[in-house]
């Protein structure tokens, strides 16, 4: 998820070739709301979030690096 806008998004995500869509967040109501906003000034906050299927969060960090993250969780799941 990002703060920035659809067309960024895309392109990020073209760069990277992601095969999935990026969540954008441009009015910043969910990084809010998962922590992810503490300071509107700083930008976004690297923070990582695990929801279960019911819907519910069930790990919450409130740093993770970005690079390692995505393979930090795969390997736990």
């Amino acid at each position: 998820m990002s703060f920035d806008t659809p067309a960024d998004n895309k392109k990020f995500a073209e760069k990277f070739n992601f095969n999935f869509p990026l969540i954008c967040d441009t009015d910043r109501t969910i990084g809010t709301a998962y922590g992810a906003n503490v300071d509107p000034q700083k930008g976004a906050q690297r923070v990582g979030v695990v929801i279960a299927p019911d819907g519910k969060i069930k790990e919450w960090h409130a740093r993770v690096d970005a690079r390692a993250w995505p393979a930090e969780v795969v390997g736990r799941l």
